[in-house]
């Protein structure tokens, strides 16, 4: 059975899951802009002496974004030096499909439904992606895109709409061909970690993971640097 160590922190929430013999444990907190103080004490509590390996943790697996910008760095980093100390390979999973897939656990949406998964991005900006689920797994199918409400587009071929997150506050900005597609909206939704673990487990048995130096968030404004730790100047 395959362990999986995942982290998010992309938006107002912080949350922390171990997934290990079938079982989940984790940590979830809404705790806007105290993200860097509360993740390592979950990250304790739940894995107290750090050694990950002989928790059983094959992999970690981690929000990489879109979303906001410090949370995106402080789980960056946090999985890059965890990656590097335990040897273990990381996992990024797209925000926008993990909030998909927390969606579909909470039941505000089934696996027939095609998602908006939208974030609000600051600066009269969303992020947003079009989601449909493939043997239960949010899939991302359109996007990510970042643009204001009114430029979001959605493919013809998609046609009842269900958003999720807090980019749905959003939704009587949009364009007539989009919000009258609209079905249903549910913007207080914040993504788990704890659903990044069955998009995690498909994605390292298709091989796909990351090397240390490879974990970066994935910010969609291309304008936005972060440095990695070799980039940094830090010896890997």
């Amino acid at each position: 059975m395959t362990g999986i160590l995942a982290i998010d922190t992309a938006t107002e929430a912080c949350s922390v899951a171990v997934y290990v013999n079938g079982e989940y444990r984790e940590l979830y907190e809404v705790v806007p802009r105290r993200h860097s103080q509360r993740l390592f004490g979950m990250l304790q509590s739940l894995l107290p002496d750090g050694r990950l390996r002989e928790h059983g943790i094959d992999a970690i697996a981690y929000s990489s974004g879109p979303g906001s910008f410090t949370g995106l760095r402080i789980a960056a980093s946090a999985v890059q030096g965890l990656a590097y100390t335990s040897g273990l390979p990381a996992i990024a999973v797209s925000t926008l499909a993990l909030q998909a897939q927390t969606a579909l656990r909470l039941g505000l949406v089934d696996t027939g439904m095609t998602v908006l998964s939208m974030l609000d991005a600051r600066i009269n900006e969303v992020y947003y992606a079009v989601c449909a689920f493939d043997e239960l797994l949010a899939t991302v199918r359109e996007g990510p895109c970042a643009c204001p409400p009114s430029g979001v587009a959605v493919a013809a071929s998609a046609n009842a709409l269900h958003g999720v997150g807090s980019g749905c506050r959003f939704a009587g900005e949009l364009p007539a061909a989009v919000s009258s597609r609209l079905e249903s909206l549910a913007p207080d939704l914040l993504p788990s970690a704890r659903d990044l673990v069955p998009l995690a487990l498909a994605s390292l048995a298709r091989g796909e993971v990351q090397r240390p130096q490879q974990v970066q968030p994935v910010y969609v404004r291309d304008e936005i640097n972060w440095k990695k730790l070799a980039e940094q100047g830090k010896k890997l």
